[in-house]
């Protein structure tokens, strides 16, 4: 009897966390290259008991062994605006923070360019690629840098797109045309182990067990291609949440009524002792 009691208090427990997991993932709905998350369950322990024919064993309950993300790729959607990237396949954008420079990964292509030219995310991290052919990662900056010798010496940028390879094309005021940078990808062979840092960033980059070397060009070995002028949106669907989220009600109610149900028991059982 006190055992169904505190199976149902840990299948209280768990079925409140994955309620935590559906709300957060209803909360992100509209989330640029959010990951819907979801809750395994796992039976404790079991206690063993033995009696003339052999052991018996009685479960002591459940909890979450593990909270993990769906990493299928979302809906792509269009923007218009060139700056914003979508990955086509496999892969993560390289960022980091101009201040620590720590990196982290993203699949939230909403990019912009700032007031120094850098293409940055939504939230001033830098997105991080080749500049003019260099095989050292660095801060993508969009100017005339590295512009052939031919190009006037006060020329500026006067447009740029971003092919399904990740090169940035510049168009310089005075009509020339040079490859100025090219975004670069990565992607890992346990996207699970990779941390949430908010604001669509990523973390444990090294547990996660990088495929490639070093960020490659989109396109290349197993890594999608870029859309420009499109954004991958929230992976999370709707029906399957609010789904989940009934199911996840309906055992939260149960456990509650296994625990009401044990506390009568032990309450009629002090009765009859007095």
């Amino acid at each position: 009897m006190l055992n169904s009691l505190s199976s149902a208090v840990t299948g209280l427990d768990s079925f409140q966390q994955d309620m935590d997991v559906i709300g957060n993932n209803i909360a992100n709905i509209n989330t640029d290259g959010f990951k819907a998350g979801m809750v395994n369950f796992a039976d404790t322990f079991s206690d063993t008991l033995v009696n003339g024919t052999g052991a018996v064993q009685v479960g002591t309950g459940v909890y979450d062994q593990a909270i993990t993300n769906n990493w299928n790729q979302g809906a792509v959607n269009a923007t218009g605006i060139s700056t914003d990237l979508a990955i086509s396949g496999n892969g993560f954008f390289v960022v980091q923070d101009p201040t620590t420079s720590n990196q982290y990964v993203t699949q939230d292509g909403s990019f912009s360019i700032n007031a120094g030219g850098y293409l940055v995310t939504a939230g001033g991290q830098q997105v991080l690629g080749s500049n003019n052919g260099s095989s050292t990662l660095g801060p993508i900056q969009i100017n005339a840098a590295g512009a052939p010798s031919t190009a006037a010496p006060d020329a500026t940028v006067s447009s740029f797109n971003i092919n399904a390879q990740g090169q940035i094309n510049v168009t310089l005021s005075d009509g020339t045309v040079f490859t100025r940078a090219q975004v670069m990808l990565q992607d890992f062979q346990d996207p699970q182990a990779l941390l949430s840092q908010g604001g669509n960033l990523y973390s444990n980059q090294a547990n996660a067990g990088p495929i490639q070397t070093a960020p490659s060009a989109p396109g290349s070995g197993e890594l999608g291609q870029i859309q420009s002028g499109y954004v991958e949106i929230s992976n999370v669907d709707l029906s399957t949440e609010m789904a989940n989220l009934i199911t996840a009600q309906r055992g939260f109610e149960a456990n509650s009524k296994v625990v009401t149900t044990s506390d009568q028991l032990l309450q009629t059982l002090v009765n009859m002792v007095h």
